[in-house]
């Protein structure tokens, strides 16, 4: 008998320790009468075990148009899922319904009229890279020294090489930040460039070719913050004899 007690009292206790495993679901009408609940929560109950009951009042989790960090989409609407209780299977819905599967769940229904909803695409914000330091004198140190290969300006009259791209093409470039943060020792700039405090001295047995160009770090840094700030070149456009 003792052992039937203590059983059954465990068996009560593992019962009353189980989470629930339903909760509260409240969404939009439009988005109720289009028929996607009844598409994604019997897929959200067989993968997971928990279900929705779907309300008109306070709820466990909401599904809201707009919000803070979208899920959905279903043309220009977007709907996100907020869990506003403490509901272990609510944070699980809302896991599942922003994972991969949960996404090509909502983007698998076909409604009977209309588009079809997809997930929803985050923006892609652009940001340009502007280096610090002093634009103006990164020109006249770029005409000073860079023109003797490159074009500096656009519309200048120093032509630089031929075979060299000027500071604009070179921007027009996907890494041209990464070029530029680096460029005294990208080949050829180290055989006959030196910055202060940075790069080695020149080997004696190869001396430059050139007439040294001796910058320090401040005007490196000015020469980036012009080139930050310069027009990209149109790489597309047909090239016009200058």
């Amino acid at each position: 008998m003792r052992i039937f007690i203590l059983i059954f009292g465990l068996l009560a206790g593992m019962a009353s320790a189980e989470e629930p495993r339903g909760f509260l679901l409240n969404v939009p009408t439009d988005l109720a009468d289009v028929g996607l609940l009844d598409h994604i929560l019997p897929r959200f109950a067989l993968k997971t075990g928990r279900r929705a009951e779907v309300v008109s009042g306070a709820a466990d989790v909401v599904i809201v148009a707009g919000g803070d960090a979208p899920a959905f989409a279903r043309g220009d609407k977007v709907w996100s899922v907020e869990v506003s209780t403490n509901s272990d299977a609510g944070a699980r819905f809302k896991v599942w319904l922003r994972s991969d599967i949960g996404l090509n769940t909502v983007a698998s229904f076909q409604p009977v009229v209309g588009e079809r909803f997809h997930a929803f695409a985050q923006p892609v914000v652009k940001t340009e890279t502007v280096f610090d330091g002093d634009a103006t004198r990164g020109l006249a140190v770029a005409q000073a020294h860079c023109a003797r290969c490159h074009r500096v300006t656009e519309g200048g009259t120093a032509i630089g090489i031929g075979s060299t791209p000027s500071f604009m093409a070179l921007r027009a470039l996907p890494d041209w930040a990464a070029r530029f943060r680096a460029f005294y020792v990208l080949n050829p700039h180290p055989s006959f460039m030196k910055v202060d405090g940075i790069s080695p001295e020149f080997d004696p047995m190869r001396p430059p070719s050139l007439v040294p160009v001796l910058l320090t770090q401040d005007e490196v840094e000015a020469v980036q913050a012009y080139v930050s700030r310069l027009a990209p070149a149109d790489l597309g456009a047909a090239v016009v004899a200058k």
